[in-house]
């Protein structure tokens, strides 16, 4: 199982953190180990001091494929969940400014959390999808895939051209802007629409 992410996808985050907005998708990739399931708590790391929440949808793969062209890439994934991209704020800018990779800051054990996973419908293959993130019961993020620079069907197409994607992998597509810094005992619950598909706490 691979666990791909598509960074700076909404131009709002990608200004908010003075990043430009790029002309082809971003991809880096998570170990099977950053994945944490099944709403259990997830744990602050020592490595870092400025721990972000990033909610994102994400794309569960279905089918084997390599090379797939845009146009059928709709048939390769079956289901979407919401997703918290943990980032290591502090460690990304040091890796940033050094011109290095940033997996340090977003790769870490447990740094791709995932709700419960849902059918996605023909009208949601075509970008119609609200999720919102609520942190202590506040809203932070609120997103609408209408908003993303790749949408779906042309990030499955292109992460294909470099990786086969299998059954079974995970693309996180990106997230809008407001993301921010979490702390112990802070609460997440993050919605496509009005369902909730994931809840934990810092600890």
């Amino acid at each position: 199982m691979k666990i791909f992410c598509i960074g700076r996808n909404y131009g709002a985050h990608a200004l908010e953190l003075k990043n430009e907005i790029p002309t082809e998708p971003v991809v880096f990739m998570k170990p099977a180990n950053a994945l944490l399931t099944d709403n259990k708590p997830f744990y602050y790391p020592n490595i870092t001091k400025d721990l972000h929440y990033e909610c994102e949808i994400v794309l569960r793969i279905c089918k084997n494929g390599k090379a797939i062209q845009e146009k059928f890439a709709s048939k390769y994934y079956d289901a979407i969940t919401v997703g918290i991209d943990f980032t290591a704020r502090d460690l990304q800018e040091q890796q940033k400014k050094k011109g290095l990779p940033w997996e340090i800051a977003k790769a870490f054990d447990q740094s791709a959390v995932i709700g419960k996973w849902i059918p996605i419908t023909e009208e949601e293959k075509k970008n119609n999808i609200q999720f919102s993130l609520l942190k202590n019961n506040e809203l932070v993020q609120n997103g609408h895939t209408n908003d993303v620079i790749f949408n779906f069907d042309k990030i499955i197409s292109y992460v294909s051209q470099y990786f086969s994607l299998n059954m079974g992998d995970i693309i996180y597509t990106g997230t809008p802007e407001g993301v921010g810094p979490v702390a112990i005992g802070d609460k997440l619950l993050a919605k496509i629409g009005d369902e909730e598909l994931l809840h934990f706490e810092i600890k």
